[in-house]
């Protein structure tokens, strides 16, 4: 897949992400945290779920996360321009709970697909 269509599958993804109605996460979440990175990274980082900065921002693995991945991608000479990152779910369980069974399979059709694109 050429460049310019990863990025075009990534943008109809994000878009379908943000009109997600599969889990009752939905009617909770502030924002979809669909994931963001080079769409040619040899890398691909997955987290399990956004936190609260996360779903503020819908950034993935930013506040206390996001500066620890910033400082371990920094130690191998990298930053996040290399990388893609993403969560296996997409929006915020309350209180940062774990996610349950069936918010992981509401979500992992699209989680799938970026690896599928990324990959």
């Amino acid at each position: 897949m050429e460049v310019e269509e990863k990025k075009e599958s990534l943008a109809k993804l994000r878009e379908e992400i943000s009109r997600c109605q599969k889990c009752s996460l939905a009617r909770s979440r502030s924002n979809t945290v669909p994931g963001e990175g080079n769409v040619e990274a040899e890398i691909m980082f997955v987290g399990e779920a956004p936190g609260f900065n996360e779903d503020q921002q819908g950034i993935p693995f930013c506040g206390a996360a996001g500066r620890f991945l910033d400082e371990l991608l920094g130690s191998i000479g990298a930053n996040r321009k290399d990388v893609f990152i993403a969560n296996t779910l997409k929006c915020r369980p309350p209180e940062n709970r774990d996610p349950l069974p069936e918010e992981k399979e509401a979500c992992k059709p699209y989680l799938d697909k970026q690896i599928e694109i990324i990959v």
